[in-house]
């Protein structure tokens, strides 16, 4: 066991502001374990699940509806 870097560690960690740390939490403790938005629409686009979509009629155009 290395208690040197350890004391070290946890120096560094003392010496950080209040955002600092709570970042340093957040990058630790974040749970991945669930695709991001970003990974699923990157596999749907790549996997070509909805390439259907490019064969049906565009059915709206910017002139429809009223403006919001």
């Amino acid at each position: 066991m290395n208690t040197k870097l350890v004391d070290s560690l946890i120096e560094v960690i003392l010496s950080l502001s209040k955002e600092e740390r709570h970042l340093l939490e957040e990058k630790l403790f974040f749970e991945s374990s669930s695709p991001s938005t970003g990974d699923l629409m990157q596999m749907a686009q790549k996997g070509g699940s909805f390439n259907f979509l490019y064969d049906e009629p565009d059915l709206y155009t910017l002139e429809d509806g009223e403006a919001i």
